[in-house]
C-alpha cells in the first residue's frame, strides 16, 4: 500500500486541479535510514531529482550535503548555508562561468581533461591552488565482471591515472574521485560488488598515479520500488557490506572521506502527483476519463505508456533513467465515494494522442470532480515534465509538513 496522506489529498483537490505534494515525514524518514545505515559517510542529495524549495530545506537542514548538476544547483545549497566541502558539482560540459562562479563556493568535480586546463587558466589568473575532483569512466562495469565501456561521462581510468601521474596543472590538485555508473539499483548483493570495485579503483589510482585522494565518491544507484512487484532495496546489507570494505581501507587511508549520493532515494517515495477529473465520454464503447495535465503535469507515466506501445509491452533491454523505469512504475489510486467499477481509459487533456496515463485499467467510476492520484511522483517528476505544452496552468507544487500544514 503506497504511503500518502489520502485526506490531505482530497483537502488539496477542493482548490487545486492538480498538484504535487511532497511529505516532510517521508522525506525525514528516508534521510534517518541512510544515516542509521552509512554511519561514518558523507550523504549527499541529487538536488536536480527534486529541487523544490521545501524539500531542499528539510534536506539540508538534517546535515545532508548536495550534489549539483548546474551552476544554480550550487547556489541552491550555497544559500542555504551549506559549507563548500559539503557542495560537489558534478556534471559534463561545464562553462567558464560555471567554473568562475562555483570555484570558490563548491568542491567542482571536473568531467574532463580539458575542464580541468580550464580551472588551470581560472586558477593561475586569480593566483590560487584549487583542490579539484576527477569524474572517472572506470575499467569495469557496474554489473558483473564486464570491462569499461565509451561513456559521454567522465575520464577513462587509464587517461585519468596518467594525467593525474604527470599533472602539468601547477595550479590544481587532483584529491578526489567520483564515479556513477548506474541508477535505481534494487540488488543488494550487485550494489555491494560495485562498491567494493569503487575501493579497488581507489587504491589502483593512489598506487599508479601516486596522488592522495581525500575523499572517494562512490555516486548512487540506491533505488527505490516503483512497480508493486518490486522488492525494496536491503539497505542494511549493502550498509553492512560497505562498513566491512570501508574498515580495510582505511587501515592504509585513515584520513580518506567517503561519500554516497542518494539519488532518488530521499524524496522519490515521499511525493505523489493528483490530477482532478474534468470531463469523461465513451466513445464506441469504450470508456475515457480525461484528466487535468498528464502529459503535460507528470510526464513519466505517459512515457512508460507511449513505449509500451512501442514494444508491444515488453520491457526494453536497457533502462532510460531516469524518463523511464518500466511500464508498470506507476499505481493509479482514485479519490472518489463510488465503489461501483468499470474500465477505463485514463487521458489528459493536451491535443495530442500520445496524452494517455493508463489503457484500459479497472477503477471506480469517477466523475468530473474526483480526483486520481499517481504514486512515486517524488523524484525526476515536475522537474521532467514539459509544462509549457499548449501554454495551460501548471499544476501546483505543495509541501505536506509533519504538523499538517500544507505550504505552496
Amino acid at each position: 500500500m503506497y504511503d500518502y496522506n489520502e485526506k490531505a489529498v482530497r483537502e488539496q483537490l477542493k482548490c487545486h486541479d492538480s498538484f504535487y505534494l511532497y511529505d516532510e515525514r517521508i522525506i525525514k524518514k528516508h534521510i534517518n535510514e541512510l544515516k542509521e545505515g552509512f554511519k561514518n559517510e558523507t550523504i549527499i542529495y541529487s538536488v536536480k531529482n527534486n529541487p523544490n524549495t521545501h524539500v531542499l530545506d528539510t534536506v539540508f537542514s538534517s546535515g545532508i550535503g548536495a550534489d549539483a548538476a548546474s551552476l544554480a544547483e550550487v547556489y541552491y545549497a550555497y544559500d542555504r548555508g551549506l559549507p563548500k566541502d559539503m557542495i560537489y558539482f558534478s556534471c559534463p560540459g561545464k562553462t567558464i562561468k560555471d567554473i568562475e562562479e562555483s570555484i570558490d563556493k563548491a568542491v567542482i568535480i571536473a568531467d574532463s581533461i580539458n575542464e580541468i586546463k580550464v580551472i588551470q587558466t581560472i586558477a593561475e589568473a586569480r593566483n590560487i591552488h584549487v583542490n579539484v575532483g576527477m569524474r572517472i569512466n572506470p575499467d569495469f562495469s557496474f554489473f558483473g565482471e564486464g570491462k569499461g565501456s565509451p561513456s559521454k561521462f567522465g575520464v577513462d581510468e587509464d587517461q585519468a591515472i596518467a594525467f593525474i601521474k604527470n599533472n602539468s596543472c601547477s595550479n590544481i590538485i587532483i584529491n578526489g574521485i567520483h564515479v556513477h555508473l548506474h541508477s535505481q539499483e534494487l540488488s543488494a548483493d550487485i550494489l555491494s560488488g560495485y562498491h567494493k570495485k569503487m575501493f579497488a579503483l581507489a587504491r589502483r589510482i593512489q598506487d599508479k598515479s601516486g596522488a592522495t585522494l581525500d575523499y572517494i565518491n562512490f555516486g548512487s544507484g540506491l533505488g527505490i520500488t516503483f512497480a508493486e512487484s518490486n522488492k525494496p532495496l536491503n539497505l542494511s546489507a549493502v550498509a553492512a557490506s560497505f562498513e566491512a570494505e570501508r574498515a580495510e581501507y582505511i587501515k592504509d587511508h585513515p584520513d580518506t572521506r567517503f561519500i554516497i549520493e542518494s539519488g532518488r532515494y530521499m524524496s522519490g517515495k515521499a511525493g505523489i502527483y493528483a490530477a482532478k477529473v474534468i470531463d469523461r465520454k465513451v466513445s464506441y464503447g469504450k470508456n475515457f476519463v480525461i484528466l487535468k495535465n498528464t502529459l503535460n503535469g507528470f510526464a513519466r507515466p505517459s512515457v512508460a505508456r507511449m513505449l509500451a506501445a512501442v514494444t508491444g509491452g515488453e520491457e526494453p533491454e536497457i533502462m532510460y533513467e531516469p524518463m523511464y523505469t518500466g511500464r508498470s512504475s506507476f499505481q493509479f489510486l482514485p479519490i472518489t465515494d463510488n465503489t461501483e467499477t468499470e474500465t477505463v481509459t485514463l487521458v489528459g487533456c493536451l491535443c495530442t494522442g500520445t496524452d494517455v496515463i493508463a489503457q484500459d485499467i479497472v477503477m471506480p467510476h469517477l466523475e468530473p470532480g474526483d480526483g486520481i492520484v499517481i504514486t512515486n511522483a517524488g523524484a525526476y517528476a515536475a522537474v521532467m515534465t514539459p509544462m509549457q505544452f499548449a501554454s495551460l496552468e501548471k499544476p501546483a507544487e505543495l509541501f505536506l509538513k509533519e504538523d499538517g500544514t500544507v505550504l505552496s
